[in-house]
């Protein structure tokens, strides 16, 4: 991993001198020849509005942002985080949720399957960019604004791996242990809750973790149509806006942070679940 990392450094560095190399000379050493690479490499390096920023810059940047500044203040990367992961965690619930269910009526309705599952799967075929707006303009119209738009694109996002993980996992049991059940009288309910969810559960939680990766992406793009102030999506606007690509990146890096922070606590809570943990 560390040497990946270390390949992923150079390959960027390069890059920012590559793709920032034209803006200097043309700006910094237009009036002054005789300039050396090393100048031309330092200038690149440490370019107020560059076109690639250096790795250093995305981190000086995310430290000022996340330490600078008090985690309510509407210039801190936490509070944009924070705005962010509320509908994350909202639409992740509600498409969980949503997903669970109709996987339960697949399941037990077979011809709910060939009416519906066709168009979940089409569903997913419609870009998350073109959803968006249409669900903000609909809710606004009610004067329903804020997070629960936000949420509601999140869930569109979330619902479809669960559905399907939970339609496998709810049909994994075999011949086998449903006539062990039948053999012990067991009903239909004791069936589902002690055989088919118990052996749904490895098939759950790494659904779980591309939901709620996915949903965060639908909350960050939840917020760029509605010129929101708040969150990493507003942060994104605000930087495209004024060309501070630093704090665009910055904005990204903070982005992929709490996928994997988001991810890893679906990871702990399946650790706690399942025994032996994660299987």
């Amino acid at each position: 991993m560390l040497a990946v990392l270390a390949g992923i450094a150079v390959v960027w560095y390069l890059a920012a001198i590559w793709l920032n190399a034209p803006q200097v000379i043309e700006r910094v050493f237009g009036d002054k020849p005789g300039w050396t690479w090393r100048e031309l490499v330092g200038e690149a390096w440490s370019m107020e509005r560059p076109v690639l920023p250096a790795p250093h810059q995305i981190a000086i940047d995310m430290f000022h942002s996340i330490f600078g500044w008090p985690p309510d203040s509407p210039r801190s990367l936490v509070y944009h985080a924070a705005v962010t992961s509320g509908a994350t965690l909202l639409g992740f619930i509600l498409g969980s949720l949503l997903g669970a269910a109709l996987a339960v009526l697949i399941v037990h309705m077979p011809t709910l399957e060939r009416a519906v599952f066709p168009w979940i799967i089409a569903s997913q075929t419609v870009p998350v960019l073109a959803i968006a707006p249409i669900i903000i303009v609909i809710l606004g119209s009610f004067n329903i604004t804020g997070l629960l738009p936000k949420a509601l694109i999140s869930m569109y996002l979330c619902f479809f791996p669960v559905v399907v993980a939970m339609v496998k996992g709810l049909r994994s049991p075999g011949v086998f242990e449903r006539e062990l059940m039948h053999t012990y009288a067991a009903s239909k309910n004791q069936t589902f809750w002690k055989l088919r969810v118990p052996a749904s559960m490895p098939f759950l939680f790494p659904s779980l973790r591309v939901a709620i990766a996915a949903g965060l992406v639908g909350a960050i793009v939840g917020e760029l149509p509605t010129g929101a102030q708040a969150g990493l999506g507003a942060r994104l606007l605000t930087g495209s806006y004024y060309g501070n690509t630093v704090q665009i990146w910055s904005a990204l890096a903070m982005s992929a942070l709490l996928g994997l922070a988001l991810t890893a606590g679906v990871s702990l809570v399946e650790r706690a679940t399942l025994p032996g943990g994660r299987q």
